[in-house]
């Protein structure tokens, strides 16, 4: 009897410690809000239309960052750039397309941006991820690796 007491009370203590208390609106704990609300391309599911319509809209913004990077690094007014090219690609690993050597990167896919800026003939090479970092990639460093292009 004494051993089936102790059993029902060993037993007993998990299952009260889990429930009880007040419960209701007053008793919940406060909501947690994030800092920044998620995008429509992080909340959409992959091949989602809506993703392909955000992916293009980024890629504005990161070329007109791309371009302000550019008119920094040169010196020049933005009319003496041009933009060469620009694509929403997905880079094969966290180096984004341009591996420093005897760094490490995560071996995970990373969706971004190529954009290529022409300087009075020199072409800058910008690599860029859908979280907004954006890298000059310096000649003959660019891997060029993507996995895919996006649309």
């Amino acid at each position: 009897m004494l051993r089936s007491s102790v059993l029902i009370g060993m037993l007993g203590i998990p299952l009260t410690a889990c429930g009880g208390g007040p419960t209701g609106p007053e008793s919940a704990a406060p909501a947690v809000v994030p800092a920044t609300t998620p995008t429509a391309t992080q909340r959409a599911a992959p091949g989602a239309p809506t993703a392909g319509v955000r992916a293009k809209s980024d890629l504005a913004a990161m070329v007109e960052a791309a371009l302000a990077a550019a008119a920094e690094k040169t010196g020049l007014a933005r009319s003496d750039l041009s933009v060469a090219s620009s694509e929403a690609v997905v880079w094969a690993d966290g180096s984004i397309g341009c591996a420093e050597p005897g760094m490490n990167y995560t071996m995970a896919p990373v969706p971004g941006y190529r954009i290529i800026i022409e300087a009075r003939g020199e072409r800058l090479d910008y690599h860029a991820t859908e979280r907004g970092y954006l890298i000059l990639c310096p000649p003959g460093r660019s891997t060029g690796t993507a996995l895919q292009e996006t649309m």
